[in-house]
């Protein structure tokens, strides 16, 4: 179903940070090239008929200053876009509220660089024990539909890649994911002792079975 290496190299990640009116955040930033023109990644990215064919069920009013939400994930409202290029829009989960903007090049007239930046304020604490991992680990995950509906053109089963993250491939791509988070982060300046303790932290999070975790 999915070449773990293959998609595990095809990304670019990166860390960094931005100064917004509440203060510093820290971004998570993941990329990749798609065998697809710059229409038709747009369209698989804000049609609201097309986005669960690879990712969530979608609701709301994809257009600005429109709500959105995503079934049992996150909702937020769409504070930007300048179709086919890029959007932004609040990603609020967990009672805590972030941003993400999606950007898209056209590398050529059949392959377009996808480009998806997360903005987020996490305190010190929680960056010292997951580091970048937390989001990137997760957005690693939640991208395989997108590559592989690109790829084929078909529709992707999120339980199907729910099931496969529980796999051993899975849990191997989830391992690769992280280390490369790490090295992400080490490469923004994270002392590498810290960043490789906080990878471990993340992978075991995302690769533990839900007996281990229950465990007393």
């Amino acid at each position: 179903m999915i070449d773990v290496v293959e998609q595990i190299n095809a990304r670019r990640r990166q860390v960094g940070t931005r100064v917004l009116e509440a203060g510093e955040a820290r971004t998570t930033t993941i990329s990749q090239i798609y065998q697809a023109d710059l229409e038709d990644v747009w369209d698989a990215c804000t049609n609201a008929e097309r986005i669960p064919r690879w990712f969530l069920p979608i609701s709301g009013e994809l257009r600005l200053d429109g709500r959105y939400e995503l079934e049992g994930n996150a909702s937020g409202t769409i504070q930007r876009c300048d179709p086919p290029r890029s959007f932004s829009a609040t990603w609020e989960y967990g009672g805590e509220v972030s941003w993400i903007e999606v950007r898209l090049t056209p590398e050529d007239d059949h392959r377009t660089r996808f480009e998806l930046e997360h903005i987020s304020h996490v305190d010190d604490d929680r960056w010292a024990q997951f580091g970048p991992g937390a989001a990137g680990v997760g957005w690693d995950l939640g991208l395989i539909g997108l590559a592989l509906h690109i790829e084929s053109g078909e529709a992707v089963d999120p339980e199907q890649v729910m099931a496969w993250s529980a796999s051993d491939e899975g849990r191997r791509f989830i391992t690769l994911s992280s280390e490369r988070w790490r090295d992400a982060s080490i490469a923004a300046g994270e002392d590498p002792a810290a960043a490789n303790a906080a990878g471990d932290r993340t992978t075991a999070f995302y690769t533990e079975a839900p007996d281990d975790a229950n465990a007393t």
